[in-house]
């Protein structure tokens, strides 16, 4: 297949474009490069620019026509989604319905979205299930929640076929080293701890020691970004071989 992968230039998104062209399919990359990076993109063309910009979307399906979507562009910060929740509902939520429209007028094709955890809020019991009640607890997570709802509409009314991947945390980078975690700043506590070892930061700073467990510290769920990018990968496959819908957990089940 070919596949056009938005955000494909960030985190997740660049090791989901490898795995794909590992399993051989061609990742087109649409990101405007706000955070992602241009090293990033080593497997296919990358095209700069939006997902609310509905005419560079037409000339990208146009030119490259397509089989499947995986829909990572996003902003993806709690905190600052509480600063700033205008940012994250235009360009999560509308820039995601912009894309979805252009899309339609195209045709269907299977959809995977880079959905969250978050969209469960604070969970009154734990592991979470896909069943859990869905009461998120920011902006980001409630945009998160908009999109899962726009793409279930979609589905029902338009025939999409789509997934929405719900992730916990994630964790690694590419066994390869051909790519890894890169933010500036760098909010994740893993990349932060390793940046202290090297004597790039001071130390490590440790928020929440209320949580119910043995320290007060938060227990969470770390799921490697390789298999996240695979799980991306098979969610494609099974759109393919069954089109319908599904909104899955990933994670390990293990804080």
């Amino acid at each position: 297949m070919r596949v056009l992968v938005t955000g494909g230039a960030g985190y997740i998104g660049s090791h989901t474009a490898k795995c794909l062209a590992q399993s051989g399919h061609e990742p087109i990359v649409l990101d405007d490069l706000s955070s992602g990076h241009t090293w990033a993109v080593k497997w296919g063309p990358l095209i700069k620019g939006s997902t609310g910009d509905r005419e560079l979307v037409r000339t990208v399906l146009a030119h490259y026509q397509p089989d499947a979507i995986v829909h990572f562009a996003a902003n993806a910060y709690v905190g600052e989604s509480m600063q700033n929740p205008v940012k994250y509902f235009r360009n999560n939520v509308g820039n995601t319905m912009d894309l979805l429209e252009v899309i339609l007028e195209d045709g269907v094709r299977p959809f995977v979205f880079s959905s969250t955890c978050s969209i469960y809020g604070i969970p009154t019991l734990v592991p979470i299930s896909e069943n859990a009640p869905q009461n998120p607890v920011s902006p980001y997570g409630e945009s998160k929640l908009m999109v899962e709802q726009l793409l279930r509409w979609y589905g029902e009314i338009h025939g999409l076929p789509w997934a929405a991947l719900r992730y916990f945390n994630a964790a690694g980078a590419d066994p390869d080293g051909e790519l890894g975690e890169v933010h500036d700043p760098e909010p994740h506590l893993i990349p932060r701890v390793l940046q202290a070892a090297l004597g790039q930061l001071p130390g490590v700073e440790l928020y929440g020691t209320d949580y119910p467990t043995p320290d007060g510290t938060a227990i969470r769920d770390y799921i490697h970004v390789t298999d996240l990018a695979e799980a991306h990968v098979r969610a494609l496959h099974a759109l393919s071989l069954h089109p319908g819908s599904m909104a899955v957990n990933l994670g390990t089940g293990r804080g």
